[in-house]
């Protein structure tokens, strides 16, 4: 029990935000993480240089977790392709202390609800061997679709150079790989976007609804002088 309380207090302490300018410290504690998180999984990544991350995040297009007002938690960026008719949620990274929270899924959740605000149109892909990743992917409502549903943007798939499967995915003539390719198609999702978000409104909705027949008792308590406390108990 106290295992789960202090996990859920440090879930609580971690602020998850579009990037700004207080951020621009993190750059280098960021692509450590990335590497360090690509080697332990024996995979490749996109290498990316400081000023390309730093940039995301002076363009608004980076989300970043923070944890205790300072520790860095987590990273993610979007990038487009083939003309922003694609977009893609890339370098998503949790600093090894905070693994095993929920922390990924709370970061892509942030990430795409950005990817939907700044390209509505877009749809949104990607290509990754982690079940974890695949699992969020589904519950969020991309499937696994094959290359060829995927951007054909050659700067894109140049970035897979860096991974060492890499000469798995040249042989098949880009058409196939180790990787799963998913994809997120708006048109398919029409008035039915961001199931969590859906969620977290009817919580909301709910304790107004309490709150609102909490007051109406307390007006009545109130006028028969039944009632001590404060309105403020109720508020808050």
């Amino acid at each position: 029990m106290e295992n789960k309380k202090r996990q859920t207090d440090n879930d609580n302490s971690i602020e998850i935000t579009i990037a700004n300018e207080k951020h621009y410290g993190y750059v280098n504690t960021i692509l450590d993480t990335i590497e360090q998180g690509s080697k332990a999984r024996g995979t490749g990544i996109a290498r990316r240089s400081p000023e390309y991350i730093l940039n995301k995040m002076k363009e608004g297009k980076a989300i970043i977790a923070i944890a205790d007002g300072d520790t860095f938690a987590g990273f993610c960026y979007i990038e487009t392709w083939s003309n922003k008719n694609f977009v893609a949620n890339s370098g998503l990274i949790v600093a090894p202390q905070f693994r095993g929270k929920g922390l990924a899924k709370r970061i892509k959740h942030k990430a795409f609800e950005l990817s939907r605000k700044c390209y509505p149109d877009a749809k949104i892909f990607g290509i990754t061997t982690g079940l974890a990743v695949m699992k969020i992917n589904t519950e969020i409502g991309y499937r696994p679709v094959t290359f060829s549903e995927l951007t054909d943007d050659p700067e894109y798939w140049k970035e897979c150079e860096a991974c060492v499967n890499f000469d798995v995915l040249k042989r098949n003539n880009y058409t196939r790989c180790l990787c799963t390719g998913m994809l997120y198609d708006p048109a398919e999702h029409k008035g039915n976007e961001m199931p969590w978000l859906n969620e977290e409104h009817k919580k909301e909705t709910l304790l107004h609804r309490w709150k609102e027949a909490l007051k109406k008792i307390f007006s009545i308590q109130t006028a028969s002088g039944t009632y001590k406390g404060s309105n403020k108990d109720i508020e808050n």
